[in-house]
């Protein structure tokens, strides 16, 4: 939850989480599309996916494996997550590299390229690091090293414990590391969204399992093209960016139910678990009902 979301905005959400589905068990009988609107709003739905298939595969298990190498086997667990849980629940002595401890070690060890281009580097200097005893909280500790005191902008290299031997520090100029990535220009798509009404209702769809937002709830439309549709009247329009993309959403009235969906009433859309690109995209059709009225 907090991989794109404030910790104040996830502590409710996390805690009525857990409210609902309180053990493994529970998590692994429960419906995906329950889950899945639990989740609105909260980003990278593929994550809500994931976490439905890992609860299940550990219920099967009876357990949660107690190694990096077995926790990576489990659905959505990485490399990163593994060795955080192995080192934190478990004990294991792994070297555990976020992006805050991966720019603590590039500025202590002055190395002179991005995070991406240093992976293998950086985890082999934390992996020397890494005490046999209490590895858990020497990870912790570096991550709260790199989020409060080794920031990425004005770091406190006063309040820092690793000042007096930082390549970084000693150079005066501890911002200039890690080497800045050069970002490409994000690309722009396109696409058309339904708004179809009826009796203090719109119809609704679930979008496909696989793919963007899969799963979710969704207002009917188009595939996401590169290609601008032509011009037609629009009831609303959004701009959302995804991590990749940016993309241009018309919201477009239309006749007739299209897909396998349901009626939701307009007042109760609130419990349909609409993701933020279609809560906005409801949001902008009644902005415009509400200025042409005005």
């Amino acid at each position: 939850m907090l991989q794109q979301t404030t910790v104040a905005a996830v502590t409710p959400r996390f805690e009525r989480f857990l409210q609902k589905w309180p053990t493994i068990e529970a998590l692994a009988a429960a419906r995906d599309e329950d889950v899945l609107s639990e989740w609105a709003g909260l980003g990278y739905y593929a994550r809500a996916r994931n976490l439905i298939a890992c609860a299940r595969e550990v219920a099967a298990l009876g357990d949660f494996p107690d190694t990096a190498a077995g926790l990576r086997k489990l659905p959505g667990i990485g490399e990163y997550t593994a060795a955080a849980i192995a080192a934190i629940a478990f004990g294991e002595p792994i070297a555990v590299v976020d992006t805050n401890v991966a720019r603590v070690i590039i500025r202590f060890a002055g190395l002179e390229s991005t995070i991406e281009q240093s992976r293998d580097t950086i985890r082999e200097i934390v992996a020397s690091m890494t005490p046999a005893d209490r590895p858990g909280d020497f990870a912790q500790s570096m991550m709260d090293l790199g989020a409060t005191i080794c920031r990425p902008k004005s770091p406190v290299c006063g309040a820092c414990p690793l000042a007096e031997d930082c390549v970084a520090a000693a150079s005066g100029e501890p911002e200039r590391f890690p080497a800045r990535k050069q970002r490409a220009a994000r690309p722009v798509r396109y696409g058309i969204a339904h708004w179809i009404e009826r009796n203090g209702a719109i119809w609704l769809v679930r979008r496909p399992r696989k793919g963007m937002l899969g799963g979710m709830a969704a207002l009917p439309g188009s595939d996401w093209t590169e290609e601008q549709p032509k011009s037609r009247s629009a009831l609303g329009h959004i701009t959302h960016d995804f991590t990749h993309f940016r993309l241009e959403l018309a919201v477009v009235a239309h006749k007739s139910a299209t897909g396998d969906g349901w009626w939701q009433k307009i007042d109760d859309l609130v419990d349909a678990g609409l993701p933020t690109l279609y809560r906005r995209a409801v949001e902008s059709v009644f902005q415009s009902r509400s200025a042409l009225a005005a």
